[in-house]
């Protein structure tokens, strides 16, 4: 990677939407107090960049905490303070495009299973979208799309059957991947348990 973040090659980025670390995971109150879940989030997106390997990797936030943890992770910053997450998202998208990337990997940051993202753009056609709920099939944890695609990402509940109907709006193919390790992801207590298949 050149000095203004543009790949030596076009090919695949990883974007990932992190927020305030002292202000994620809320809904783990009950479990853990708030310097607990801020390492927690903290250690789960650490492990979402570890798993995109040697793609190269860009968080979209609004943080100075979390740009900090950005850039000692590797990944290049994509400032964008105010816009929530969607319209952040798409910016990002826009913006990695605009670095000559012709497709993104577009990952949520509370995977803490998460191993592989490069397997999800190995032998699937570039010009192809595709989409990883979560365990329940009502989230979306991973989108990889072309980026010059006018998609609306639309996150919250149940946003896999939005971005499902929106995906094949596009008329390109569209895969459905799920994945244990990137279909778990954290936001009830109950997700703290570690699965069976997970146990070392």
């Amino acid at each position: 990677m050149d000095a203004t973040g543009r790949a030596d090659t076009p090919g695949v980025a990883v974007l990932l939407p992190v927020k305030a670390f002292h202000l994620a995971k809320i809904r783990l109150a009950p479990a853990l107090d708030p310097p607990a879940r801020a390492a927690l989030a903290r250690s789960m997106a650490s492990t979402v960049v570890h798993a995109a390997h040697a793609l190269p990797a860009y968080v979209v936030c609004d943080d100075d905490d979390v740009a900090l943890w950005a850039v000692a992770a590797g990944c290049t910053v994509l400032w964008r303070p105010g816009l929530g997450l969607n319209a952040a998202v798409r910016s990002g998208v826009d913006a990695i495009a605009e670095l000559g990337f012709g497709s993104a990997i577009v990952a949520h940051a509370d995977l803490p299973h998460a191993d592989d993202l490069t397997s999800l753009v190995n032998e699937r056609p570039m010009s192809s979208i595709t989409l990883v709920p979560d365990r329940h099939d009502d989230g979306t944890n991973v989108i990889v799309l072309p980026t010059h695609v006018a998609f609306k990402f639309a996150y919250g509940p149940q946003s896999f059957a939005r971005h499902l109907a929106t995906a094949h709006a596009t008329g390109l193919p569209v895969v459905v991947e799920r994945r244990p390790r990137l279909g778990w992801d954290v936001d009830e207590p109950a997700d703290l348990i570690l699965p069976e298949w997970a146990t070392p």
